[in-house]
């Protein structure tokens, strides 16, 4: 069910870019605007709600502190101006919060300190111990270590990540234009401002994204989308709205508050429930909202999702693919609909599970097969489909995981079959597209050995088997 929205204490991420705390062209800090901001903050807090700030910047006080004029080319160039302006940055917030008498703390993070599920879980329990404390958490990417394998890429994406880990209400996207546009409002004056985005994926056909932030930043209006792509699908109510004026914050978020009414419907008048209507006919702040998924990921799926970095894939077949759709699927792949394997990765890993773009791709695997079977004589069986977990008979589904030890049946010919030498690649990345992502059971030598058999067989292969799943917690975002 679509999360009520009440005037109850709220937990509020905003975000806020590098053009917003410094000037563009003398990288002087923009005060009033950051004065404006921990004013919002405070008041928030005042009022009983949980506030973490998101800053971006650090890079940008560097630029000043060494009286460059542009971000340097190289990734060492950035991460030294990082290391020197991180310190003068969260002192500079640290300044204007103590005049208020607010604590705030310094959280870095890369997407490597939450790869790992421990330390995911631990970067969420300090949050929320922050947070319960009455201070204000200032996250940052920590850009003096980042590395493209690590990066998130942007704090829009830092921040949608953020806002999933402590189960936040809204997550506020603040930018120099005052929401999103059909086009760029600065040089199109036909664009026309969106007030309500129900379906991100329909609105990319109708927007365009292709200006980019300026020169101080690394996103413009994509990163804002697959943010709030990452958000809404945690169940976060996404905003964006102009950081000119941080004290509509307030305002929007008691506008929606004062909805009542779910957010997929784009007007009161659409929610047939009088109960609830708006309960006072309050003006409506300058923004764009994103409607939260009514059926929010759970927190672990979003963890694998948007937080791991993939280092492989896992070819499906179009039963596979169709099964995993469903949600009575679990999000757990058998090995029987695997066709192939795509690089080199370790159990646990996340990983990618795509299909053949081309339906020529697969039935050209299939017919390799066949030729291979009918010159081996071999009984070994095609590719079957996957088969849903809700499906499986209970003597199954009830399975303990199987020992690594204990006597095996009589190898079959088709079993046999993959106890030779690992195959070739069948697939490469350009031949494929994803449809999700998950974590391997096995690793990518073992999966190619047991792809396209039934689990019983994977002991008779492997000599164990951990698990009657060769892939789990898949989340698919492209159904077939």
């Amino acid at each position: 069910m679509t999360r009520e929205r009440s005037n109850h204490p709220c937990t509020v991420v905003i975000k806020l870019g590098s053009s917003s705390i410094v000037h563009e062209k003398t990288h002087q800090p923009l005060l009033s605007t950051l004065s404006s901001v921990v004013e919002t903050v405070v008041s928030l807090r005042a009022q009983g709600h949980k506030v973490v700030l998101v800053s971006s910047g650090a890079i940008a006080v560097g630029l000043q502190r060494m009286d460059l004029p542009s971000r340097p080319k190289t990734l060492a160039g950035k991460q030294a101006l990082a290391a020197i302006g991180q310190g003068r940055l969260i002192g500079l917030w640290d300044d204007l919060f103590r005049h208020l008498g607010q604590p705030i703390a310094q959280i870095l993070l890369t997407r490597g300190d939450i790869s790992d599920r421990t330390r995911y879980l631990n970067a969420v329990n300090t949050l929320q111990e922050l947070l319960s404390m009455g201070v204000v958490p200032i996250v940052n990417e920590n850009d003096t270590v980042s590395v493209s394998e690590i990066k998130f890429g942007d704090n829009d994406t830092l921040s949608a990540i953020t806002s999933s880990m402590i189960h936040a209400d809204y997550l506020f996207l603040l930018t120099d234009v005052d929401g999103l546009y059909t086009a760029n409002p600065r040089k199109d004056p036909d664009a026309k401002h969106i007030e309500l985005v129900t379906s991100i994926s329909a609105i990319r056909e109708k927007v365009s994204t292709t200006t980019l932030g300026s020169s101080l930043g690394t996103g413009g209006m994509e990163t804002k989308i697959i943010a709030a792509e990452i958000a809404t699908g945690a169940g976060v109510l996404t905003i964006i709205t102009s950081s000119k004026s941080p004290s509509d914050i307030a305002e929007i978020m008691e506008y929606h508050n004062a909805q009542r009414f779910s957010l997929g419907a784009t007007s009161p008048a659409e929610n047939n429930d009088a109960d609830t209507a708006p309960t006072a006919d309050l003006p409506r702040p300058r923004h764009t909202a994103f409607a939260p998924s009514p059926i929010p990921l759970r927190d672990l799926k979003s963890w694998t999702r948007h937080t791991l970095f993939p280092s492989g894939s896992v070819v499906v077949d179009t039963g596979a693919h169709s099964v995993l759709s469903r949600r009575e699927s679990g999000g757990r792949l058998l090995a029987a609909g695997v066709l192939g394997v795509i690089g080199a990765f370790a159990s646990g890993q996340a990983v990618r599970v795509v299909t053949p773009k081309h339906r020529s791709v697969y039935e050209h695997l299939i017919a390799t097969e066949a030729a291979g079977v009918h010159s081996t004589g071999s009984t070994r069986p095609t590719t079957p489909s996957i088969v849903a977990a809700s499906s499986v008979s209970s003597s199954v589904a009830s399975l303990e995981p199987l020992s690594r030890s204990g006597s095996f049946n009589v190898l079959s010919e088709a079993v046999t079959d993959k106890l030779a030498e690992p195959e070739e690649p069948q697939f490469q990345e350009s031949e494929v597209v994803e449809i999700g992502r998950g974590l391997a059971m096995y690793n990518s030598a073992e999966l190619t050995r047991i792809k396209g058999l039934k689990s019983t067989y994977i002991p008779q292969v492997l000599g164990y088997a951990d698990s009657e799943y060769v892939v789990e917690n898949i989340t698919i975002h492209a159904p077939p």
